[in-house]
């Protein structure tokens, strides 16, 4: 099992950057990708980027330019830098991680941290 915990949310002003970080704990040699997710009131979750066990990354629309996933392997880390940040990215923040077993794969999330974007 895989064990999420995210930190870093608060409160910015728009314009301003805030950095979140997800600590990965548990079987971490067995996940082969992991994501940032969001989720404002009255909105389903939105995935906002992901990044594969090769480095690859893939970013939401709404956030290419301003956001950036990145995986700390030695630290089991996974972190988004984000800049540029408009109310509009006001949200709960996910942190998610899949794990293969043999045919199956695993979805895991953490708790979230609230990012509030604010004047």
């Amino acid at each position: 099992q895989v064990r999420l915990v995210e930190s870093g949310g608060g409160l910015v002003q728009p314009g301003g950057s805030l950095s979140l970080s997800c600590a990965a704990s548990g079987s971490i040699f067995s996940v082969v990708d992991m994501g940032w997710y969001r989720q404002a009131p009255g909105k389903q979750r939105e995935l906002v980027a992901t990044i594969g066990s090769g480095g690859s990354t893939n970013y939401a629309d709404s956030v290419k330019g301003r956001f950036t996933i990145s995986r700390d392997y030695a630290k089991s880390t996974l972190h988004l830098q984000m800049n540029s940040l408009k109310p509009e990215d006001t949200a709960v923040y996910y942190c998610n991680a899949h794990q293969v077993a043999g045919t199956q794969l695993f979805s895991y999330w953490g708790q979230g941290t609230q990012v509030t974007v604010s004047s």
